[in-house]
């Protein structure tokens, strides 16, 4: 009787044992995944999709690719507004002559009565229009030595380009007797108000003495001058 207690007893020791080892084991639940060195899922930006550090976002352009240019120069660059040629032509301008425009000579006409004449030329490239009849003369910077138009001649407007010219007749010396001045030069322009008259020199020093200028003319014969 005693060995089957005995026996029960230990049954029993060994089942108790098996159910607290049992609970134990229950209690310790899943295994940390931090205790057995696994590394934790990422959160970073690269893996929703997004760029990770470091990396060019996917689509994007620099800004020479987004239309800024890098060469520095400029597209809209070209010919002036005016219509200059690059050899400065001026053709077909219709614009008035300005004394820079031209060249003069001046010689001296024995016949038929002494003078001396004046020729106008349009400088290389330009074509202009006299449309001021009567060209400013005078010898020196004094009022006496200012040449007074005696009306001859005339037409208006001349136009001067290429070998066209126009000519005028200057007078030196009206009065008698040996007064007067002498001058190597005659200034020059085409009106009263040019800003940049020219200075000829004379073919000989010439006595002046209220000298008086015709028109300009493209007709030499109209450019006697003479007292009316």
């Amino acid at each position: 009787m005693r060995s089957r207690l005995a026996t029960r007893s230990a049954r029993l020791v060994l089942a108790a044992a098996v159910v607290t080892a049992l609970a134990a084991t229950t209690a310790c639940g899943p295994e940390d995944p931090t205790e057995s060195g696994a590394a934790p899922s990422s959160s970073s930006p690269s893996a929703d999709g997004g760029a990770g550090k470091g990396e060019t976002p996917s689509g994007d352009s620099t800004p020479s690719e987004a239309g800024t240019s890098t060469n520095g120069s400029d597209s809209t660059g070209g010919a002036g507004d005016k219509g200059e040629s690059s050899t400065g032509d001026k053709s077909g301008y219709g614009q008035s002559c300005g004394t820079n425009d031209l060249d003069f000579t001046v010689t001296w006409e024995a016949q038929p009565i002494s003078h001396y004449l004046v020729t106008a030329k349009a400088k290389s490239g330009i074509t202009c229009y006299l449309d001021i009849n009567t060209p400013s003369v005078s010898f020196g910077s004094a009022a006496d030595g200012v040449a007074s138009p005696v009306g001859q001649g005339g037409e208006d407007p001349i136009k001067l380009s290429g070998s066209s010219v126009a000519y005028a007749g200057i007078n030196v010396k009206t009065t008698g007797g040996d007064g007067g001045k002498q001058f190597e030069h005659v200034i020059i322009a085409t009106s009263e108000e040019d800003p940049n008259p020219a200075q000829v020199e004379l073919p000989d020093a010439a006595t002046v003495d209220k000298p008086i200028v015709t028109n300009w003319s493209t007709k030499r014969d109209e450019v006697v001058p003479r007292i009316v």
